[in-house]
């Protein structure tokens, strides 16, 4: 199907309008205002016979479902995920108007133009258009989410735990995929991301002896101790995985043999993987991110507690109490005196790849890279998708990105500063979830 422009001239104009409303999550209940966003897509919709539910769990914090029914209810359904807030700016930091969305030498600049709002408006989008053009086989639904950023816990979260009814969860799309890996014989793969990691969120808490600072000598320092508790976990090297998906990445970058066995035995260098190298590290590990260390408050008291918080990233498989064990040997002869607390808790969510929504995205991507391999990939950050997969649903990444744009770049414009689209991208997403829709639920093309 050619790309209709008025189209993609359709959702561009709605892309600048949603970055324009600043709907900033700074992950507190009143930031985010995501009524806003609610709003102007609660416009873009009217009149296009689709029908809404709007979910507001607290004030300001809205989401908002648009479902075109199918004629067939025994066909399988499409959800749509795409959020709607945006993450903080440092706004010295930026060139241009981070709220602006401006366009420059075929970019668009703005803070959530990649993460996530060009695909949400693509996927706007294209759901109107479907509900203009007449009735699909399967029922699809576009769901504008509130509070993905902050875990959606006022989102899809909400909506998952509180009204898991109020829309499909049983195939569904979100962010990101659609970029091209590097390969080392210059071959074209696209990347379609079929789960992401999970959170084992850790504070680790030690004592010490309290006492007045001017005299410290002969007392068990809190500080020192918690010091020393996060030497030890740097030093932690936790193995590779052997998950499979994992297993197909390091092949399609078609290493030599020596640097492929390497890799996957998890003693390869991860340089060969250029700009990847610390995603592909991510990728293959749990990962142990130490990003909050506090103790003390009068600079004139010893303190008698210190505590290290702990952005923990576990891998399809890995329990809970795994992630635990693997603390506790790290912190060896320490580990009785530390207490391991658990906050945020989740495990990683993986879908297959295969079945009928896989290969409509497989086609799609083929249509405009023949010559491609598809490689499915895990996040190793968080998205809405992980709870359509807890519900018993598959959840893919998707969207679609020119040939130069590798996973690194993508990647790269994820909450940077001066974030930008490049607006060829926009249109082969657009051009790429109205093939899906056609293909998956049988929407007719107009």
């Amino acid at each position: 199907m050619p790309l209709h422009e008025p189209l993609y001239d359709d959702a561009l104009a709605l892309l600048q309008e949603l970055i324009r409303n600043a709907c900033v999550n700074d992950l507190t209940p009143d930031s985010g205002q995501e009524v806003r966003n609610v709003e102007t897509l609660e416009r873009f919709f009217a009149g296009s016979g689709v029908t809404t539910r709007r979910f507001e769990p607290h004030p300001g914090r809205a989401s908002i479902a648009f479902t075109v029914e199918g004629s067939d209810p025994e066909a399988e359904p499409l959800t749509l995920l795409g959020h709607i807030d945006v993450v903080p700016v440092d706004e010295a930091r930026w060139t241009t108007d981070p709220f602006g969305a401006e366009i420059i030498d075929g970019k668009l600049y703005g803070r959530g133009a990649v993460d996530m709002l060009f695909i949400t408006a693509a996927m706007a989008a294209v759901t109107r258009e479907v509900a203009r053009s007449g009735r699909p086989r399967g029922t699809l639904t576009f769901v504008a989410l509130a509070d993905e950023e902050a875990r959606g816990g006022l989102g899809a979260g909400w909506i998952a735990q509180h009204m898991p009814e109020a829309l499909s969860w049983r195939n569904c799309l979100s962010e990101t995929g659609g970029s091209h890996l590097p390969t080392a014989d210059g071959s074209d793969a696209v990347v379609i991301n079929v789960g992401e990691k999970g959170a084992a969120q850790r504070r680790l808490h030690v004592t010490g002896d309290a006492g007045h600072g001017s005299t410290p000598h002969g007392k068990d320092s809190a500080i020192a101790r918690v010091a020393e508790v996060a030497r030890r976990i740097a030093a932690a090297e936790p193995p590779v995985t052997d998950n499979e998906v994992w297993r197909g990445f390091v092949r399609a970058f078609r290493f030599d043999p020596a640097t492929e066995r390497a890799l996957l035995e998890g003693t390869g260098n991860y340089e060969a993987f250029g700009e990847l190298n610390a995603y592909a590290q991510a990728f293959s590990h749990l990962t142990l991110a130490q990003t909050v260390l506090r103790a003390g408050g009068a600079i004139n008291v010893l303190p008698s507690h210190a505590w290290l918080d702990m952005d923990i990233r576990p891998l399809p498989g890995t329990t809970q109490d795994k992630v635990d064990a693997v603390l506790r040997e790290a912190l060896g002869d320490l580990a009785d005196e530390v207490r391991i607390e658990r906050l945020i808790s989740e495990p990683a969510t993986q879908s297959p790849a295969e079945g009928p929504l896989w290969e409509a995205l497989v086609d799609t991507i083929r249509e405009e890279f023949p010559e491609a391999a598809v490689v499915p990939v895990l996040a190793t950050g968080g998205s809405d998708l992980r709870f359509a997969r807890r519900l018993g649903g598959v959840g893919y990444g998707f969207a679609l990105h020119a040939r130069e744009r590798t996973l690194a770049e993508a990647n790269k414009q994820l909450h940077s500063h001066d974030e930008h689209l490049h607006l060829e991208d926009l249109r082969l997403t657009v051009r790429a979830y109205r093939r899906v829709v056609e293909r998956f639920l049988g929407a007719e093309s107009t």
